[in-house]
């Protein structure tokens, strides 16, 4: 019986060996098929060296192979913590187990596909197939800032990097800036949990009007040697300024954490601002500017996520009083006016009341207006008054705001900011413009652009055009690309393709910097210190934005390094490309965004029409038409935009009697701010007026449009077959000086195209693929997502 019961448990221990063994073989079996796939790249990579061709790109997806190896082991060694981590975003929660556990291994295989591809490119280079341009290295010690663009070694350049990068590790750590992650020094990034760091903040003032010596040194003590940004970080404020004045917080919003109309707080950072302006001030940590606020808003009415927050449900007496005033210089200081307006009977100014947040049944009424307005040109007085409080001790300091996007993009118009305006006050255009990779996580409800396209590009593109419209010739910093992730949608599995084709398509519409969002893993592969222990912070962004991540995702981050060495190879035609004149220019007015719940929506619809032609779009408004020269387009369109102010009807009269050409439907420009009628109508003088016939849809606009700028537009033509009636491939082209076409082409639709392309004189072309030297003909296909740079002949 012994011998039995030995037997038994002999057998046991040797079943168990044998699937710890294989569980552990099968462990080990992707990080073993990488590193022989890395030997096999760092061969053909010497081999490479031999015939003198360029192998950074390869240089770059070692790294990261190698890196994320690494990044693995840590995560299968410490499961529990990342289990944790994947706790803390709601869609992953329910199975943070089995993402936990399936984690290493994904990336493993990641790192095996981006070496598989790396590897069948550099053998086709190596047999003659393919060529490249060797890649123009940034030089991140010596970026040169010109008027509209960035420089390294003499030529234009585009700059990359991560916001909010492992915050604890200091600058000088090459395994956190370095050319595969980018070298920019950010100058304020320990968001969370405190305001500290290098982060310029309320923190620096002590309560007897001194500085914290301490605190100044994180922001004077960042090394001068390499490009990049200072953050001014407004969330937090200090005990003895609250005890201070017990307004201080009311009327804040998520990342400005007290009431900008407190005078209180203004004389704090107007200290605050001057003095580290003084003490940076030509310092290269400055070069990308000073970012003036991150993600400021001010919502109002009711219903909106950000009333859930009392501090954020309300107003100040300052903000209330300062609504007074504005009123009295609106309404000319006659209370009769207003009352008539607003169906009320104060007394006089100063008995005005207003509920905030304010019911949304008020939209469209005068009311409504006159809040939004005022509530805009406030936002704009603070950042007026900030950045007037910097270049008084730093006259050329650069500037930008961290503005969302999709505040224009979506309907919503209580928050607070005119993004023309703020555009125009800045010296360098700043958002943190987010695309999607697939659907809204939060919902199960197909998206209307999921029936047409690969991703959600509006919110970049439409924002983009807009913002280059109102500064064309100031450098356009994304300081928060959410393009890998964001709260609303992140993928393990991201395609690499989607990754290229968003930060290209940016790139198309203007931006020069894209910091994107984020990096957190330290150089032995755990989170960075801010995600270690419990996480429990005002705002939980930080703590569920880790799991799913580019932090997991080799492909991701590979890829970002890669399409930039690309596009900075070609940077000239890049520019060349985007540095067109804008023909088409649709009329905006923040007027009837504020009173029409589905202006922003008719607009894009437009917008979205005129898209895939081959030409930029551009936008008019009140203040493009007088200040920049009208030459530069040859039609404004104005497409369901009845409420105008008085001053946007001159500007828009101003431009036909100086011989300019409108195409407008019957219903616009019918009513002043307030829904009053409008008795005048526009008159052609010396232009045209084109109007439109009752129940015209978008294709007729389209088309009438078009027709109006084809004289214009160039010779090559491009068409688009992909089994669907709508088009996916979204493209530029423009004309050396010795005749040869340059183009560009994006297929951001969900399905393959057959393109073709020709002249319009129907004379036969060839396209060149310039990122490959390969020939393409005239027909060719694009996948999803594809990104084609052309050089286009006449046969």
């Amino acid at each position: 019986m012994k011998n039995e019961n030995f037997l038994s448990i002999k057998f046991l221990l040797g079943l168990i060996l044998i699937i710890l063994f294989h569980a552990c073989s099968d462990k080990s079996s992707y990080e073993q098929e990488a590193l022989k796939k890395i030997s096999r790249l760092e061969a053909l990579m010497n081999k490479a060296k031999e015939k003198s061709i360029d192998v950074v790109r390869e240089e770059t997806l070692l790294w990261f192979s190698k890196e994320f190896l690494k990044f693995a082991n840590w995560d299968e060694t410490n499961k529990d913590a990342v289990e944790k981590l994947f706790g803390y975003y709601a869609q992953y929660e329910k199975d943070k187990e089995k993402y936990a556990e399936e984690l290493p291994d994904l990336e493993r295989q990641k790192v095996i596909e981006m070496l598989d591809k790396g590897i069948e490119n550099l053998n086709l280079i190596l047999e003659g197939s393919i060529t490249r341009r060797p890649v123009n290295k940034i030089d991140w010690q010596n970026i040169e800032v010109g008027e509209d663009e960035l420089l390294s070694n003499g030529k234009p350049v585009f700059l990359f990097d991560y916001f909010s990068k492992t915050v604890g590790s200091p600058l000088t750590n090459t395994n956190i800036y370095n050319d595969h992650l980018g070298a920019i020094f950010h100058g304020g990034e320990n968001l969370y949990p405190v305001d500290h760091d290098r982060a310029i903040n309320s923190f620096l003032l002590n309560e007897d009007g001194t500085f914290d010596e301490e605190l100044m040194k994180e922001v004077t003590g960042i090394s001068n040697t390499n490009v990049g940004f200072l953050l001014y970080w407004n969330m937090g404020i200090p005990e003895w300024l609250e005890k201070r004045e017990p307004e201080v917080r009311k009327g804040r919003s998520l990342f400005t954490g007290y009431d900008v109309d407190n005078p209180l707080v203004r004389e704090v950072w107007g200290k605050i601002i001057r003095k580290t302006g003084e003490l940076t001030k030509g310092k290269k940590v400055t070069q990308l500017g000073y970012i003036l606020s991150n993600e400021p808003h001010w919502f109002s009415e009711k219903g909106h996520w950000t009333q859930k927050y009392k501090e954020m449900n309300s107003i100040s007496s300052y903000t209330l009083n300062k609504f007074k005033t504005w009123l009295a210089d609106k309404y000319d200081q006659k209370i009769r006016e207003l009352n008539k307006n607003w169906k009320s009977s104060f007394s006089d100014f100063n008995e005005v009341e207003v509920e905030i947040p304010m019911d949304t049944s008020k939209r469209g009424l005068p009311i409504w207006y006159d809040w939004c307005r005022f509530n805009m040109d406030r936002g704009i007085d603070w950042f007026t008054f900030i950045q007037q409080e910097l270049r008084t001790t730093n006259p050329d300091a650069d500037t930008h705001i961290k503005i969302m996007p999709k505040l224009f993009t979506d309907h919503y118009r209580s928050h607070g900011i005119d993004l023309e305006a703020l555009t125009e006050l800045t010296s360098m255009i700043g958002d943190d413009a987010m695309t999607l990779g697939g659907r809204d996580l939060r919902t199960s409800k197909p998206a209307k652009w999921e029936s047409k396209y690969a991703y959600f590009w509006e919110e970049l593109a439409m924002s983009y055009d807009f913002m280059e419209s109102v500064a064309p010739d100031k450098i356009h910093i994304n300081s928060e690309t959410h393009f890998l992730s964001s709260s609303r949608w992140k993928d393990l599995h991201t395609s690499p393709d989607y990754v290229r084709n968003c930060f290209w398509l940016a790139t198309l519409h203007g931006m020069d910097v894209g910091i994107s969002w984020f990096w957190a893993r330290d150089a032995d592969g755990s989170p960075e210190d801010r995600l270690e222990g419990e996480l429990d912070f005002f705002d939980p962004a930080l703590a569920g934005s880790y799991a799913g991540s580019a932090n997991m995702q080799p492909q991701t981050v590979n890829e970002v390094a890669q399409v930039y060495m690309d596009m900075n190879s070609f940077s000239e035609e890049i520019l060349a490309l985007r540095k067109q004149r804008k023909p088409i220019r649709l009329f905006y007015t923040e007027t009837s965004a504020i009173n029409k719940k589905s202006y922003i929506k008719e607009q894009f619809e437009l917008y979205e029409s005129l898209y895939f032609e081959g030409f930029p779009i551009g936008f008019a408004t009140e203040k493009i038409i007088k200040k920049q020269e009208n030459s530069q387009w040859d039609v404004v369109v104005v497409h369901k935009t009845p409420f105008v102010t008085d001053k946007e009807f001159s500007a828009l009269q101003t431009y036909l009697d100086n011989g300019g050409t409108v195409i407008m439907d019957n219903n616009s420009i019918s009513k002043n701010e307030y829904g009053q009628e409008r008795q005048q109508n526009l008159k052609k003088g010396k232009g045209e007026i084109v109007l439109l016939e009752e129940g015209s849809d978008l294709d007729d606009v389209k088309n009438i449009t078009l027709k109006t700028i084809s004289e214009n537009n160039h010779d090559l033509v491009l068409t688009e077959s992909n089994g669907t009636p709508h088009k996916g491939c979204t493209w530029r082209v423009t004309k050396n000086t010795v005749g040869v076409y340059l183009m560009t082409i994006l297929n951001v639709g969900k399905n393959s195209a057959q393109l073709k392309i020709g002249l319009k004189n129907g004379n036969k072309v060839n396209g060149i693929n310039m990122l490959t030297g390969q020939s393409l003909g005239d027909e060719f296909e694009l996948n999803p997502m594809g990104v084609l740079l052309l050089e286009v002949k006449e046969n």
